[in-house]
Formats: structure tokens, C-alpha cells, sequence
């Protein structure tokens, strides 16, 4: 259960282009983060993730320390997502976008990222 397997990570550019054109997805934000979302069909996985910090960062090594923070805090805090899913007998696919032009701790980071994970679970149709 606490694992981030290669099915949890999202690579259909189809899914992902529909999620930033609108329409079909929802966001919200919670400062530094930002969460987009948007139903898809059930996979082996009830949820999907991918992580895109913009470009803010110009090194390298800060844009993948803001990656690993948000999927370390997405692994860890996924169960209660995933209960709502299995529930449901649904899919999302999901984009945490990160909006801030500084580095933030893991617990900070794992802190929003619990607020946006609970908000999606509630606001699931």
C-alpha cells in the first residue's frame, strides 16, 4: 500500500493534455501547491499521479528535490484518496503543480499535500 508503483505514475499524453485544457478537470490550490484533477477510467490503480513543478527553478537539483518531496508526501498520504475511490468505483488522474519560486520542507510540503488529497477525495462526484 505505501509504495509508488510505475501504474500510479501518469505518461498518457492524451490524459495529460486533457487535463490542462480545461473542460473536464477541476483545480484549487493550497500555497505552494496546486492540484488538478479530473475522473478517468478505473485502471489497475484508482489514482494516478504526476508532479510538475514549473520551470521556477533553473538548477536541476531543486526541481527534483520538489519532485521527490510531493511524490514522497503523495505515497505516504494515499490511502485515504484511494478508500474514497475504491468506494466510488472510480478513476483520477492528478497534477500537483508547484507555484512557489522557493524550496519549502517535507513536512510543509506533506502537510498541503494531505489538504489537497482530502479535498479531492470529498469533492468526487
Amino acid at each position: 500500500m505505501n509504495t509508488l508503483c510505475k501504474a500510479e505514475r501518469l505518461y498518457s499524453k492524451i490524459v495529460i493534455e486533457k487535463m490542462f485544457a480545461g473542460g473536464a478537470s477541476r483545480s484549487f490550490s493550497v500555497f505552494p501547491l496546486r492540484a488538478v484533477y479530473m475522473s478517468v477510467d478505473r485502471q489497475e490503480v484508482p489514482a494516478s499521479i504526476i508532479s510538475v513543478p514549473k520551470k521556477r527553478f533553473k538548477r536541476a537539483v531543486k526541481r527534483n528535490r520538489v519532485k521527490r518531496q510531493i511524490r514522497e508526501a503523495y505515497r505516504k498520504n494515499k490511502g485515504g484518496l484511494w478508500q474514497a475511490l475504491e468506494e466510488k468505483e472510480q478513476g483520477v488522474a492528478v497534477a500537483f503543480i508547484y507555484l512557489s519560486n522557493e524550496l519549502f520542507s517535507s513536512a510543509e510540503i506533506e502537510n498541503k499535500v494531505k489538504i489537497l488529497l482530502a479535498r479531492i477525495a470529498e469533492k468526487l462526484e
